[in-house]
């Protein structure tokens, strides 16, 4: 936020996109409890409970796989907030296809046209709307969070290879728009999840347990913690940066 924010009042905005469940909706709430505005987008319709947030300030149902639906938030979160600073960018939406019994689709039986659209939301939507939102960003000095993956480091039992390159190249892409955003005065950094309790996960999740240091599987809210650190005046020499969340999974 800036001085300028800070001395008119002017509440904090995020905009979060994937918002309607699992580590989107835990983030909607930290960032509403700390008073910020919230712009959501999902596939689905706001869910009821963010409809009572008073800090909820619009929800787009929207289809970030299409890059038409992307220009289309942009546009539309843009006239929600006017000429007003963005002060953060949560790339949180992404998608892991499987085969309808749950099989892995790795690089020989998963289908090319299904890689693409995996890229199309889980890495072009990031880029676009962190271009489509860059003055506006600029304006409060804000910061982008990209939502990565810990299976775009190693190979995940679970996780298909089209995810896992596609947030790969996520990783690589927060790199490249740390380096340029800087002259903007925005902040770029990641966060790279490991297994949390969402509905989102495999049953054979509990497998992997044993694997995990801690013991445990991670909550969404203590992403949603991380992310809003990133996004605070605490981190504010953090750029470039990708934080794993995974109670050290990744160590192995």
């Amino acid at each position: 936020m800036t001085q300028a924010d800070q001395d008119s009042g002017i509440p904090k905005t995020v905009v979060l996109t994937g918002a309607s469940r699992g580590i989107g909706h835990a983030t909607v709430k930290r960032f509403s409890d700390e008073g910020w505005q919230v712009i959501t987008c999902s596939r689905d319709e706001v869910p009821e409970a963010c409809q009572r947030d008073p800090n909820w300030a619009g929800h787009v149902t929207v289809d970030l796989a299409r890059p038409d639906e992307q220009d289309r938030f942009i546009a539309e979160a843009q006239d929600l907030m006017g000429d007003a600073p963005l002060h953060a960018l949560v790339n949180n939406a992404g998608v892991s296809p499987k085969t309808p019994y749950k099989e892995r689709l790795g690089c020989l039986n998963g289908d090319i046209d299904a890689w693409r659209d995996v890229f199309e939301l889980n890495l072009f939507a990031p880029l676009r709307l962190s271009r489509g939102f860059a003055a506006a960003l600029h304006r409060g000095q804000g910061t982008v969070v990209n939502i990565t993956s810990v299976a775009g480091h190693a190979i995940h039992p679970f996780a298909g290879s089209a995810y896992s390159v596609s947030k790969a190249a996520l990783s690589a892409l927060t790199r490249e728009m740390a380096a340029e955003f800087g002259a903007l005065g925005v902040r770029v950094n990641a966060i790279a999840p490991g297994e949390i309790a969402t509905d989102m996960l495999s049953p054979e999740t509990d497998a992997l347990i044993p694997r995990i240091p801690l013991g445990r599987l991670g909550e969404p809210e203590e992403v949603a913690s991380v992310i809003y650190f990133l996004c605070s005046a605490q981190s504010g020499y953090v750029s470039g940066t990708e934080i794993f969340v995974t109670g050290a999974q990744h160590v192995y």
